[in-house]
């Protein structure tokens, strides 16, 4: 496995820009920006409320295990 030669490859600025505006022009993996960054704001909020739920039941348990103690 030596280096890899792509000399014999021909490339033209032209043909290319003229298949990415066809891609561009078909649709071709067209992202929506504001769905995508909707679903990134709600990945967010879900992630903070696991960890708010997270804390909040190990302080419950934590209380609830000092209460237990104190009445023994």
């Amino acid at each position: 496995m030596g280096p890899i030669d792509n000399s014999r490859i021909r490339t033209n600025r032209v043909k290319n820009a003229q298949f990415v505006s066809y891609l561009a022009e078909s649709g071709f993996r067209q992202v929506n920006a504001d769905r995508y960054e909707s679903s990134l704001r709600r990945r967010r909020l879900l992630k903070h409320a696991l960890l708010w739920l997270l804390f909040g039941g190990g302080a419950w348990v934590v209380i609830e295990s000092a209460r237990a103690l104190s009445m023994f």
